[in-house]
């Protein structure tokens, strides 16, 4: 069994639907994983799952469609992925909450930084498949658009911490 965390895209927060996390367990119960927790309301998972990462993913996504009515993007790393994710992190002495990591499918562009618009201040980093930021002023206040980024979801670093500790082994 492998441990994963799953983070939907537009889940909650735009875009894709309303999804209560108690329904998250559910369609996680019904493909097969085991173990479920989830984590605030933006869409986070974590759970066991048997068979590999691209089959998990696609299993999700199937369900989540079937359920929602459209398409869910879904962003999978397995636990010591997630580990990484917050070990990578170079905005570390920075304030958590305004540090942002794009959790992406694939491993950006080296040049995925150089197509940035509204960049006022921001600080950018590529990632393993992810792209790392810090908004200064908040995520709220920023006009920066990443457009290699555009299919990814973000989450800020005290939601990535968590939840790499609770897909960590026991």
């Amino acid at each position: 069994m492998t441990r994963y965390v799953a983070l939907l895209r537009a889940v909650n927060v735009g875009g894709t639907g309303r999804l209560p996390m108690a329904e998250l367990v559910q369609l996680c119960e019904e493909v097969g994983f085991s173990e479920i927790r989830t984590y605030i309301q933006s869409g986070n998972a974590v759970f066991s799952s048997r068979v590999g990462p691209g089959e998990t993913k696609a299993a999700l996504e199937r369900r989540l469609q079937e359920h929602l009515g459209n398409p869910v993007s879904v962003a999978l790393r397995d636990a010591s992925e997630m580990s990484a994710v917050v070990a990578a992190n170079p905005f570390s002495v920075r304030q958590p909450t305004f540090t942002h990591v794009i959790f992406l499918d694939t491993p950006p562009a080296h040049d995925a930084l150089d197509a940035v618009t509204g960049h006022a201040g921001e600080e950018m980093k590529l990632g393993r498949r992810e792209i790392y930021v810090y908004y200064p002023l908040g995520q709220g206040r920023s006009k920066l658009r990443i457009p290699g980024a555009a299919v990814g979801t973000a989450r800020n670093m005290n939601t990535v911490a968590k939840l790499a500790a609770m897909a960590a082994p026991d």
